[in-house]
């Protein structure tokens, strides 16, 4: 028997009261300002943090890691970065050797001790033992920039122990950072990022381990004719330091480029350097 209105509204009132349920309980009448019940939820973007991600180049001293800074979510920065890393990089100078079928299983952090476990995708690759130490390292660097860079890291493949690793390198013990004079590349742009579109001035920032703190710098056009060139300095020579300078640019697009400077006069073979593209609105 169909039950009269006041029957259905008591009813649907109890059940609210119990269950804080609110589906149902309006009257027959269309309500212009009620929720759409097939609309969905739009919840807020979670919150980012930039961490560094490093991926590998070719330079007079052999490979080295570069660093891109990526946007990564706060909750999940150490996953988001690996996975950045093994996806690869926006500067197309860049490179990553790592399987790109490889899946980010977990990453943990226990005081110091950083676990990141791979899906078993990580065993194939095809590099030297040049290229195979520079891996480890790539990786070493990635996750403890995202969570502490003094911290030792254990790889897992599967959850089990990584052990040997594309025929040249074993990693069974926890490893650590190498020095960077001798696993990065020496100069670094942070910012511009790469493909980045802006207004003038255009701030230039980064690390360099130089002679004398000193760095070359040009500005290329679209054609690759040089439109600006100077020097800048980092806080310290012969270390890792920051610098930082602007640039006045005319609309247009660019290349950016910080060159290492060689007191050997080309004798050490072609200076390290850093490029990024971008364009002026």
């Amino acid at each position: 028997m169909m039950r009269s209105r006041r029957s259905r509204y008591l009813s649907c009132a109890m059940t609210l009261a119990a269950a804080l349920v609110f589906t149902g309980c309006g009257n027959d009448d269309d309500d212009p300002e009620a929720p759409d019940p097939t609309s969905s939820v739009t919840s807020e973007a979670p919150e980012t943090t930039r961490s560094g991600v490093y991926y590998v180049v070719d330079t007079r001293a052999g490979l080295r890691l570069a660093r891109e800074l990526r946007a990564v979510p706060d909750d999940q920065a150490p996953e988001a970065a690996v996975a950045a890393m093994i996806e690869g990089a926006a500067d197309p100078d860049y490179t990553t050797t790592w399987n790109p079928a490889t899946e980010v299983l977990g990453v943990t952090d226990e005081g110091g001790a950083i676990t990141v476990d791979l899906s078993g995708d990580a065993r194939t690759t095809n590099v030297g033992s040049e290229g195979a130490a520079l891996m480890v390292q790539q990786l070493v660097y990635t996750v403890t920039e995202a969570l502490d860079e003094d911290a030792a890291v254990t790889l897992l493949i599967e959850g089990e122990p990584a052990g040997e690793l594309w025929g040249v390198v074993a990693w069974d013990e926890p490893v650590v950072r190498d020095d960077p004079l001798g696993v990065r590349v020496l100069i670094q742009i942070d910012a511009p990022t790469e493909g980045l579109v802006t207004s003038s001035p255009l701030r230039i920032e980064g690390e360099a381990a130089v002679f004398e703190a000193t760095l070359g710098w040009r500005v290329l056009d679209a054609d690759g004719q040089e439109v600006q060139a100077g020097f800048t300095m980092t806080e310290q020579g012969q270390t890792f330091a920051p610098f930082a300078f602007p640039v006045e640019l005319e609309p247009g697009t660019y290349t950016v480029e910080i060159i290492e400077d060689d007191p050997s006069g080309g004798e050490g073979g072609t200076p390290m350097s850093d490029t990024r593209a971008v364009t002026i609105e």
